[in-house]
């Protein structure tokens, strides 16, 4: 049987490791996280900092791993393209290349090398720097470290004050010696997720993105998505137009965006892996596509079918239940009336668990279905408070 070294063991590679383990692969998940739940699906648990693309390197020459997947982690996308460049198992770009994709500065570059609207940016290394790129903008902006994900050290400045304080916030957590610096986008999030074959779109799945108190952080993700044909066509031109350039292998490219007034799509995010918190799920559900093995497929360097699928006839969301406050956890409240409209759901919380940082707790992910577009806007705005958490009173 051969071997898949799979980087992540949380939730959200569990439909990862499912696939791979019904593509017939033993699968081995690593991280540092050893409490993660997804290493139980697995057929073995390396520890390891999938981080550290070296370590991880030496890992799957140790364990002679025949694939590697990357997960749901940037770090990880980055580890799994350097070790299999470095071993020859193919599947995944150079690591260079990558990293064109995935470090926001760089991406940037090659956005603007091809013309595809992208947030007006800078790169910033020192607070001296600062001042001079804030004489060149216009407020309010926006602070990104290059190499996080998932909101981690992004913020709104409105004022140079505020503006210093956010570069030294985001310097603190980043890995690199610099931030980005970009102007703010009005208009809605959304996702776009496209698999490639061939440098060619095969496959384009669009969606809204919701928001709760975390302004940065994704808390649900519904389909079909508010963009339109021609916004969708520039989408799926700019990711042929990426894969063309850098030559990109078959697999994932998704993106976030900002779909402005005008209809015009300004993509802020780009990555080759999988979303986060089931999102491959989402997809599947909505569409038939079985995404999961197609990435894991493309990733293990297989020649993967054209894809079949249909487009959604109805409406499904994916809902992280979030927390609006720190406390103690003591289960989750579903409203009578929301039950009917609920297909399958993943708790992720532990009764008694404390919560020290609400902004990024989610206690599960819930997938709803709606015969109706009416049906769906009656309840996607109201969901937050329809799927809550119970705290333990003190």
């Amino acid at each position: 049987m051969k071997k898949l070294l799979l980087l992540g063991g949380s939730h959200a590679e569990i439909p990862l490791i499912k696939a791979a383990k019904e593509m017939e692969y033993y699968v081995i998940t690593s991280g540092n996280q050893r409490n993660g739940i997804g290493h139980s699906f697995a057929d073995e648990y390396a520890p390891c900092d999938f981080s550290d693309k070296e370590a991880i390197t030496s890992l799957a020459e140790q364990l002679q791993v025949d694939a590697i997947c990357s997960g749901c982690n940037d770090f990880a996308a980055l580890s799994a393209a350097y070790a299999s460049e470095r071993l020859g198992l193919g599947g995944h770009d150079a690591y260079q290349t990558s990293l064109k994709l995935h470090h926001k500065d760089q991406y940037r570059q090659l956005a603007k090398k091809l013309d595809i609207v992208t947030p007006n940016a800078y790169r910033c290394e020192s607070q001296e720097q600062l001042q001079q790129i804030s004489e060149k903008m216009v407020f309010p902006v926006i602070v990104k470290p290059v190499d996080l994900t998932g909101g981690k050290g992004i913020r709104r400045c409105d004022t140079l004050e505020e503006l210093q304080s956010a570069y030294d916030e985001a310097v603190a957590i980043t890995r690199e010696s610099f931030v980005i610096v970009e102007q703010f986008i009005m208009g809605t999030n959304h996702g776009f997720s496209a698999y490639l074959q061939n440098e060619q779109v095969v496959f384009a799945f669009a969606d809204n993105e919701q928001y709760y108190h975390n302004p940065y952080l994704v808390s649900g993700a519904s389909t079909p998505g508010d963009i339109p044909t021609e916004a969708r066509q520039q989408l799926i031109d700019d990711c042929e137009k990426i894969a063309h350039d850098l030559h990109l292998c078959d697999g994932i490219l998704h993106i976030q965006l900002i779909l402005t007034e005008e209809n015009v799509p300004v993509i802020i995010e780009i990555c080759r892996r999988t979303p986060g918190d089931l999102y491959v799920e989402l997809v599947r559900k909505a569409t038939g596509m079985e995404y999961a093995k197609y990435i894991v497929g493309a990733e293990a360097g297989l020649k993967m079918p054209r894809p079949e699928y249909h487009q959604p006839s109805k409406y499904y969301v994916r809902h992280c239940v979030m927390a609006d406050h720190d406390g103690v956890v003591d289960g989750i409240e579903v409203a009578a009336e929301i039950r009917p409209f609920i297909v399958d759901q993943l708790s992720l919380f532990h009764k008694g668990e404390t919560i020290s940082e609400y902004l990024k707790y989610k206690a599960a992910i819930v997938f709803l279905c709606f015969a109706t577009k009416q049906q769906y806007m009656d309840y996607i705005d109201k969901l937050p408070q329809m799927l809550t958490i119970r705290y333990r009173l003190e």
